[in-house]
């Protein structure tokens, strides 16, 4: 029992971090294709680029969770600037594709949660939404409000999520990736509930997919 918690704890952190390591590795590419596009041959860049592209790589076939997911560090923030924040650390993952997002209208409000955890369900939801759309398409954001809770919907125009998996999208280790851990969309959930939050599929069809993200409000 003890051994199979500490492999859990391995698969979640590990999935976090490869989550921001992805993100390197992006920005190395677009480096190098900006330096191209500029006649720029520069060996130190290049070696410098080569090196962070080695370095996630080898950290990515090694990196094992070191961090347990019941660690949470609640504090109260405001909502309308930390979802801009994550929707800029999230364009990355639409590089090469025509991705509008739009997070114009978001309610302003306190909310309370364990930030680094909520960012990395924002990102997540964001980066596989971007992932959905083969070209070109629309992420939204959209927010209400109750007395206790504010609620962010994020949709995307990509493709669905099939009907006979849909109840499956949130067990511990499904995924439909070649590449995937199946922890992803498990994590978040996971962490928004011990957050006294919660993260739902709405609906998935041919017109859009409609995530809603659920964080208590900081009623102070």
């Amino acid at each position: 029992m003890y051994t199979d918690n500490i492999e859990k704890r391995v698969r979640y952190i590990g999935h976090e971090i490869r989550n921001q390591l992805s993100i390197c590795d992006i920005y190395s590419e677009i480096i190098r294709k900006h330096l191209a596009k500029s006649n720029i041959e520069n060996p130190s860049i290049e070696n410098a680029l080569n090196c962070i592209q080695s370095a996630v790589k080898l950290i990515g076939n090694n990196l094992i969770d070191l961090k347990s997911i019941d660690n949470s560090q609640i504090r109260v923030f405001n909502s309308s600037k930390f979802i801009k924040e994550c929707v800029e650390l999230s364009v990355v993952y639409s590089q090469n594709k025509k991705i509008s997002y739009v997070a114009d209208d978001i309610t302003d409000v306190l909310i309370k949660a364990d930030d680094n955890k909520l960012k990395g369900c924002l990102i997540n939801i964001l980066k596989n939404a971007a992932e959905s759309i083969d070209n070109s398409g629309i992420i939204e954001f959209q927010t209400k409000e109750d007395e206790n809770f504010l609620y962010i919907y994020i949709s995307n125009t990509g493709n669905p999520i099939p009907d006979n998996i849909q109840r499956e999208i949130f067990d511990d280790g499904f995924t439909t990736k070649n590449s995937g851990s199946g922890v992803g969309l498990f994590l978040c959930k996971s962490n928004l509930n011990s957050m006294g939050g919660d993260i739902t599929l709405k609906e998935s069809n041919s017109k859009h997919t409609v995530f809603e993200i659920k964080i208590p409000k900081a009623n102070i």
